[in-house]
């Protein structure tokens, strides 16, 4: 199934125009195809991304301690690793 296709102008630079048109045909194809599978290759890692964030945040906390956080100090405390 084909989804609908939507026409939309794009105003580019000459060596960013002249550089996709370039690569357009290294693909076999044209340049409004060309643009779209870019711009469709960076929604899909935009999803994926937001996914994981998601998922990410979701997830609760975990404590490898007895419950209590450490303080700023107890973090940074050097003197006790030496």
């Amino acid at each position: 199934m084909k989804s609908a296709l939507k026409n939309v102008t794009v105003t580019l630079e000459e060596d960013v125009a002249r550089w996709a048109r370039v690569e357009a045909a290294r693909n076999e194809t044209s340049v409004s195809r060309f643009l779209g599978a870019i711009l469709k290759e960076r929604m899909a890692g935009n999803i994926e991304y937001e996914s994981a964030m998601r998922r990410f945040l979701s997830r609760r906390p975990y404590m490898k301690t007895d419950g209590q956080y450490l303080l700023r100090e107890q973090v940074h405390d050097r003197a006790r690793l030496r």
